[in-house]
């Protein structure tokens, strides 16, 4: 099963992501960190979501790109990838990143988590509304980002929105 989690900054994704996993993953469950902890202010995001998942029968791998590659110590009841919009930022502009392959190598990596477990939790982020003008860097990140999310909602079981801390089914089981 694969299950897309989308949401702005703050809105609960994260939390109601963790909630969907564990529903359906009743022993094994891995949270896969995407974020590279650079600053104060990433250390503090990656302690708050260390503390969320506290006591929730989670093993943890932090794995910034590269996905396809990922070695996993055995088959996982779920899988939770957090987050995408971390992952594309990170195979386009760090140095050792896919580059102008990231959507691919993306697409690839995804696929690769999903032959290891029963139930794939993706969380995006929603940037795509607020209309100010950007440089084209970012303008092509959005873009991809944007394009992601076509194919996984696509392929996806279910989609969710978190707006607020409210989740809204978009695709898929519409009892939350």
């Amino acid at each position: 099963m694969l299950i897309l989690v989308t949401g702005g900054a703050a809105s609960g994704k994260s939390e109601h992501a963790e909630r969907l996993l564990c529903e359906r993953a009743a022993r094994s469950r891995l949270y896969m960190a995407t974020m590279q902890p650079f600053g104060a202010a990433a250390q503090a995001r990656i302690a708050r979501h260390r503390a969320l998942r506290a006591g929730k029968g989670f093993d943890t791998v932090e794995r910034p790109l590269g996905l396809a590659g990922l070695t996993l110590p055995h088959q996982y009841d779920g899988i939770l990838l957090e987050d995408l919009g971390n992952l594309l930022a990170n195979e386009l502009f760090a140095p050792e990143g896919a580059k102008d392959a990231a959507f691919g190598s993306i697409l690839a990596g995804i696929a690769h988590l999903q032959d290891c477990c029963e139930t794939l939790v993706i969380v995006s982020n929603e940037i795509f509304a607020d209309g100010l003008p950007y440089a084209p860097e970012t303008v092509g990140y959005a873009a991809q980002l944007g394009r992601l999310h076509t194919v996984l909602a696509g392929r996806a079981d279910a989609v969710y929105e978190s707006v607020c801390g409210i989740l809204l089914p978009v695709k898929g089981e519409h009892t939350v």
